[in-house]
């Protein structure tokens, strides 16, 4: 998959993969149902997703799924990137090249596309209710995205177990997000949140805490902490971290 396909060519593919899975599967693909072919469009079968994943009851699930689909319905930009992070999952993640298995198990996927929700809800000026799904994210899905946070699109959390992004956090495009990871404030400088660029790879258990810029393609190993700017292309390592694979030599101010 090389082009990004159309939110019609992608929920043709994602119900040709359950049409196939059901085929191969009775089992399984008596899941299916509910999850995928019973619904009309890609924007319909997320909100399921959503609302299955936060909701603790049957009223919980169905409420969240429909608060989903009004988002998505008000803001057709949510579904553009949520395609986009569905897409990015299939090309880049080596444990999968399709679109079905990260729609129904990747949680990681599911907590974003929650958060873009909550989001959503925060510009709305809806923010208990925002807040109220970050809790139910970080309670279900081990994932913790504050609603003022700011993430582009072909972004992967990938394993997803005790992510953390706090208030005002921005996130570019195309960044990989280990488990483990936390972004945010310092106590002493609660105005100012990291910024992490785009096609930046956070590795498991590395922490960026303050006013720290980490620059486009950078890497961050892991368990490192940083709390200093990361220029463009340079690997940070250690605590505290320092640059390594720098294009050229560079050291942390």
């Amino acid at each position: 998959m090389n082009a990004i396909l159309s939110h019609d060519q992608l929920w043709h593919s994602i119900r040709r993969e359950a049409e196939s899975a059901v085929a191969r599967d009775p089992v399984f693909g008596a899941a299916l149902s509910s999850a995928i072919l019973d619904h009309p469009e890609f924007a319909h079968a997320l909100a399921h997703q959503i609302g299955a994943r936060l909701g603790k009851s049957p009223a919980d699930r169905a409420r969240f799924a429909q608060l989903a689909r009004d988002a998505f319905g008000s803001s057709p930009d949510l579904i553009d990137a949520a395609s986009r992070d569905l897409q990015s999952i299939a090309v880049h993640d080596p444990a999968t090249t399709a679109l079905l298995p990260p729609l129904l198990n990747f949680k990681g996927y599911v907590a974003l596309q929650a958060w873009r929700v909550s989001h959503w809800l925060w510009r709305e000026r809806r923010t208990d209710l925002a807040l109220l799904l970050q809790s139910l994210s970080s309670d279900q899905l081990q994932v913790s995205i504050h609603p003022t946070a700011s993430i582009g699109t072909s972004v992967f959390l990938d394993h997803a177990t005790g992510i953390i992004v706090g208030a005002f956090a921005a996130i570019g495009d195309e960044v990989t997000i280990l488990q483990n990871v936390t972004i945010g404030r310092k106590h002493s400088e609660p105005d100012h949140a990291p910024k992490i660029g785009r096609g930046v790879y956070l590795s498991a258990g590395s922490s960026i805490i303050g006013n720290v810029s980490v620059g486009d393609y950078a890497k961050i190993g892991a368990g490192a902490v940083v709390e200093h700017d990361v220029p463009n292309g340079c690997t940070a390592i250690g605590v505290p971290a320092r640059l390594t694979n720098c294009p050229e030599p560079m050291m942390l101010a």
